[in-house]
């Protein structure tokens, strides 16, 4: 399997959650909780921006440089962790609520980008075998056994 479609998959698993969060999170009237559906966000986002990065986008590095594409893909992840990290210091859940939103909206918007760019960048830069020997790493990270 290539990494691009591991990374596919993890996008549609979050999207559930954004849809999820979209909906809960306004009508939640009690700071705590909207903070632990963020520690939730937070965990799951972090580990699947870690192994992006450290496999894709490290492998795109050579062909891409530091700047264009992959620059604004690291500025995202940077902003998306940031917000995730405000959050558990927040004294109002209205400010809370507000900053979680927007934080699932830059990832939905991060995802897009990734899904319309930079994948098919990377399937035209790095090739299939490159892809596929990469989402063996991500499969082995994910302790998840890849048949076919």
């Amino acid at each position: 399997m290539k990494i691009t479609d591991a990374l596919l998959g993890e996008h549609g698993v979050f999207y559930a959650q954004f849809s999820h969060l979209e909906q809960v999170i306004p009508q939640l009237a009690d700071l705590a909780l909207v903070q632990a559906q963020g520690a939730l966000l937070t965990a799951a986002l972090e580990t699947h921006a870690h192994l992006e990065e450290e496999l894709l986008f490290s492998a795109l590095d050579p062909h891409l440089g530091q700047g264009g594409p992959l620059a604004v893909m690291r500025m995202e992840h940077q902003q998306i962790e940031e917000g995730l990290a405000r959050l558990p210091g927040l004294g109002e859940r209205a400010l809370a609520q507000q900053l979680l939103l927007q934080v699932v909206q830059v990832a939905r918007g991060h995802f897009a980008k990734e899904e319309q760019v930079l994948y098919p960048m990377a399937q035209q830069v790095l090739g299939e075998a490159k892809l596929v020997e990469l989402g063996a790493s991500w499969a082995e990270r994910r302790q998840v056994v890849v048949v076919g």
